[in-house]
């Protein structure tokens, strides 16, 4: 069974993401974000035994400063004989022309979040507010306020809210590299929007990966009861202090849980929340490979006698890799100084490392140890994007994903290298740039008759037409094609 097919049929997100009114793809960021600080990085150990009483004090502490998270979306529905008049339905039927009309209808979800600044910033999961029109965060003292995006990562599942308000309770961030398996682990959250509620267990594993949740994973795996509705909550350790936010569970059954839960780590969910409030987005090194973990077989074909590293299986042209000398066959087992033990790691350890910084790698090929450094660049869009959430309900509909047009998009879509705009990487049934017959894989050239050369300028080209149709010059199997886009509100 392949690794996808697994992880749809026995993973189980333990929030399904609200589907976006805009589906077009931008990253609301808030860029005066001079004031923002977070309280300092806590290094205390946690206790070796468990508390007298239990933990009710920590609970006490801790538990104001998760919060519940309420989210709307509208979604495009088929509802019969909306408009038919019930004479003309009585000879053509239900499935004749015009029977089914569609019709708006809002849908509502639940989630958790964490308080980690006295003036709002929460941290959640980008599944629990994804293509959300409103979002509404319930303190425990039962204050709702309305909160916005101030940016999400989809790659890590990551997203940071802003509520308008001071002095509010926080959770000191713990160093989740501290954290080791048979720790305690307290999960806080709002479980099938019950209320509040607290579970207890021990760390079960950390560093869990390749599970096909998000692009980037490095789990802490708990066996503390996590259910649908916990997303986005807390995870902490026996000091009351944020090991990690709680994301996904293992589930055969489809259910709820069964002592497989997994948090992002907090100095991963820390790191992406200062580039996201920082810069609006996260920036990622990149060195331009596909990597392969290394398995008995393949480490014996290759004359490796440890099954520990990287295998590149394939260098991107022209990208740092091979300017730095990579080649397919190559076993990465050291980057920075630190043993590699699988691809996973080392896709975390160039993820987390700058642009611009120079990465020392430890190869082995053909049996001999070299030395190689790479100069890393920015990690390329590479047919993501992030999320675009309207901050009202009747924001233009316009249904569409976009990505940028880079090397590999080209590649992949066997275009000209010197193909110009933006790929379509989604289409949303029964939205207007489905009614105007896009499709996912088609360029999008021009919008209006102007260039169009970024996902973020599509998306102010599209914003700007009020509502009325918008010409698209779009390229598809190589033929270029003029498309009328008609957008709602």
């Amino acid at each position: 069974m392949r690794i996808k097919d697994f992880v749809r049929t026995h993973i189980t997100a333990v929030l399904i993401a609200a589907l976006s009114v805009g589906g077009l793809t931008t990253v609301l960021a808030e860029r005066a974000v001079s004031a923002f600080q977070h309280p300092p990085l806590s290094v205390r150990v946690a206790a070796p035994g468990l508390a007298p009483g239990g933990f009710a004090d920590l609970v006490a502490k801790d538990l104001p400063a998760v919060v519940s998270i309420s989210t709307t979306r509208v979604v495009k529905t088929s509802d019969q004989f909306q408009s038919m008049d019930p004479f003309f339905r009585r000879f053509f039927g239900d499935d004749s022309p015009g029977s089914r009309m569609p019709r708006s209808q809002k849908e509502r979800a639940g989630g958790s979040g964490v308080i980690v600044t006295p003036d709002g910033y929460i941290l959640t999961n980008n599944h629990v507010v994804d293509h959300s029109s409103q979002i509404l965060v319930t303190l425990s003292d039962k204050r709702e306020l309305k909160a916005k995006v101030i940016g999400s990562d989809a790659r890590t599942d990551i997203a940071v809210l802003k509520v308008d308000a001071t002095n509010l309770p926080t959770l000191a961030f713990a160093d989740s590299s501290k954290v080791r398996v048979g720790d305690y682990a307290i999960a806080m959250g709002n479980p099938f929007n019950i209320g509040q509620t607290v579970t207890f267990g021990i760390v079960s594993a950390t560093g869990r990966g390749n599970l096909g949740i998000e692009d980037y994973e490095d789990f802490i795996q708990t066996d503390a009861a996590i259910n649908p509705g916990n997303s986005g909550g807390a995870l902490v350790n026996s000091n009351g202090d944020l090991i990690g936010v709680n994301t996904a569970i293992i589930s055969p059954g489809g259910g709820g849980n069964n002592g497989v839960g997994f948090a992002i780590p907090a100095n991963l969910a820390r790191r992406v929340m200062d580039d996201l409030v920082s810069k609006g987005k996260v920036s990622r090194g990149y060195m331009g490979v596909t990597l392969q973990t290394l398995n008995p077989s393949l480490a014996s074909a290759l004359g490796v006698k440890d099954v520990h590293g990287a295998l590149v299986s394939d260098v991107s042209e022209d990208s740092p890799a091979s300017h730095a000398g990579l080649t397919s066959g190559d076993v990465i087992v050291g980057f920075n100084g630190q043993a590699v033990s699988d691809s996973n790691q080392l896709k975390n350890m160039v993820g987390s490392a700058q642009p611009g910084e120079v990465a020392h790698l430890k190869v082995l090929r053909g049996g001999a140890e070299k030395t190689l450094d790479v100069t890393l660049s920015e990690m390329p869009a590479k047919l993501t994007s992030s999320r675009t959430i309207p901050e009202a309900e009747d924001a233009p509909h316009f249904g569409l994903e976009l990505g940028a047009l880079n090397r590999d998009a080209v590649r992949q879509l066997d275009l000209p290298k010197d193909t110009q705009g933006v790929v379509i990487m989604g289409v949303e049934p029964g939205s207007p740039a489905a009614e105007a017959g896009l499709q996912r894989g088609d360029v999008i050239q021009q919008i209006d008759r102007k260039p169009i050369t970024a996902p973020d300028q599509a998306a102010n080209a599209l914003r700007g037409s009020s509502g009325k149709p918008v010409l698209l010059s779009i390229l598809r199997d190589g033929t270029t094609l003029f498309v009328a886009l008609q957008l709602t509100s």
